[in-house]
């Protein structure tokens, strides 16, 4: 099933002789429980495609159909609904907030949610116990390691337990060591049924996908892909509730 469809993207910055164009007319599917790797050089521009398929940056050009929902012709507050409840986000730099406890920061992307405290703090702590730091709630960022705050990062992405992932070099400030465990717990939770995309620089990384595409100069190159099935565990996609 194809779950996001990405229809003639184009993203242009600027005008006039200062335009650049980052994305120059992408088209391609993604199915549900795909795990799916981006790579290309710095400035080709993959984060931007990134940050487009989260409904964070407006294409200048074309369509993002998630669940046959053009995303970007919802209103502010439908796209923040369906930020909030399809997809978690995990960034290179872990942005956790120093003075809160591991619990709060990964409570923060329940801040709206129409639930009570109890609930959030219990999602919060189970999401901490899939990533393997339920003993250390009640830690604050400086007191854990870099890959722990990692974890943490992965925990606050998944809390909501959305069908879809977005990864932006999730293991670029980390060892070689630690950055195999990460990949071992995005590997996880994508054999749970949610639908990884990560970009990536490391070949080694994208080879844990099934499928790679190769980006330059803003267009797609040749891709590679590797046959998948689909599990459906401790994932369950959201109502569409954002429309």
């Amino acid at each position: 099933m194809k779950i996001i469809r990405a229809q003639n993207l184009v993203k242009q910055y600027g005008n006039g002789e200062a335009a650049v164009l980052a994305l120059r007319g992408m088209d391609f599917d993604i199915h549900a429980g795909e795990f799916l790797a981006i790579m290309g050089e710095s400035g080709s521009g993959k984060s931007t495609l990134l940050s487009i398929l989260g409904g964070l940056n407006t294409p200048t050009k074309g369509k993002l159909l998630v669940d046959e929902t053009d995303v970007y012709s919802l209103n502010q507050d439908q796209r923040a609904d369906f930020r909030r409840q399809f997809v978690g986000f995990v960034f290179q730099n872990f942005h956790l907030i120093s003075y809160l406890t591991l619990a709060e920061n990964v409570m923060l992307p329940l801040a709206t949610a129409p639930i009570g405290k109890k609930k959030k703090r219990m999602l919060a702590e189970e999401a901490l116990g899939h990533v393997g730091l339920a003993a250390k709630v009640h830690r604050l960022p400086n007191q854990i390691s870099g890959g722990e705050q990692e974890r943490v990062a992965i925990a606050r992405a998944i809390v909501n337990k959305p069908p879809v992932l977005l990864a932006d070099e999730p293991t670029g400030n980390l060892d070689s060591k630690t950055g195999q465990e990460i990949m071992k717990l995005l590997r996880g939770l994508n054999d749970g049924g949610m639908t990884m995309i990560m970009v990536t620089h490391n070949p080694e990384y994208a080879g844990s996908a099934q499928r790679t595409l190769r980006v330059a100069d803003g267009l797609l190159v040749n891709g590679h892909e590797k046959a998948f099935s689909p599990a459906w565990d401790w994932v369950q996609g959201p109502e569409k509730s954002w429309v």
